[in-house]
């Protein structure tokens, strides 16, 4: 456990500058904590931590180049104690799950009141792990959902169908016939509880499944 006077001293990574300046700021002002850094990009988050070595990491998923997720895998293999807080607008079951396997320590959204972040910074200093309400209820609908996860290969699918190609463009693009995207789509379908194209695009938009540019 850190002494109860440390100073937690916080990077922050962000893409909208605004945002990142306003967190920064309201963090800064405590008397325990310190933003040693801010960064808009995955890689220069990745290159931040490794220089700074900070104690917490405000991570967002949504980064050009690099995403807030590969980020959180690159750094936990460079520390496996770093200590990750996802502060996003994406609220789906599918990235709260891959951000929290990725090894995040806890998901936040960013519509949350700054006084919460603040709590929950500390907290998670001290070696906490608490999970929000809204996060606890998507992660239950995961695990009670009866159907198998998507495979890589059905994600991919999933994102050229979300993206408007059509069977024959998807095959091209991925380099097999049509008749294995059919049986991916298949899959898929059943996988997601759906029937038809549209249906399975809005299914995996809501829980985080894929995601439009």
């Amino acid at each position: 456990m850190p002494p109860p006077n440390a100073s937690i001293r916080i990077l922050c990574v962000d893409d909208h500058p605004f945002l990142l300046e306003g967190v920064a700021r309201k963090l800064g002002s405590e008397q325990d904590m310190e933003v040693v850094g801010t960064a808009t990009t995955g890689e220069e988050g990745v290159e931040l931590f490794c220089r700074l070595r900070p104690d917490i990491v405000l991570m967002d998923l949504q980064l050009p180049g690099m995403s807030g997720l590969r980020a959180i895998e690159t750094i936990r293999r460079e520390d496996a104690e770093a200590r990750i807080i996802v502060l996003t607008m994406y609220q789906g079951d599918e990235d709260i799950f891959r951000a929290l396997r990725a090894g995040a320590v806890t998901y936040l959204t960013k519509d949350m009141l700054v006084n919460d972040l603040v709590s929950i910074v500390r907290e998670v200093h001290g070696g906490g792990r608490p999970i929000p309400p809204l996060v606890a209820s998507r992660m239950a609908e995961r695990i009670g959902r009866s159907q198998a996860a998507l495979s890589p290969r059905e994600i991919e699918v999933l994102e050229l169908i979300a993206k408007g190609r059509r069977n024959k463009e998807i095959a091209d693009a991925l380099s097999v016939s049509a008749e294995t995207v059919q049986t991916h789509i298949k899959h898929l379908f059943a996988k997601l509880g759906v029937s038809d194209r549209t249906a399975a695009v809005t299914v995996a938009l809501s829980r985080g499944i894929v995601h439009l540019p």
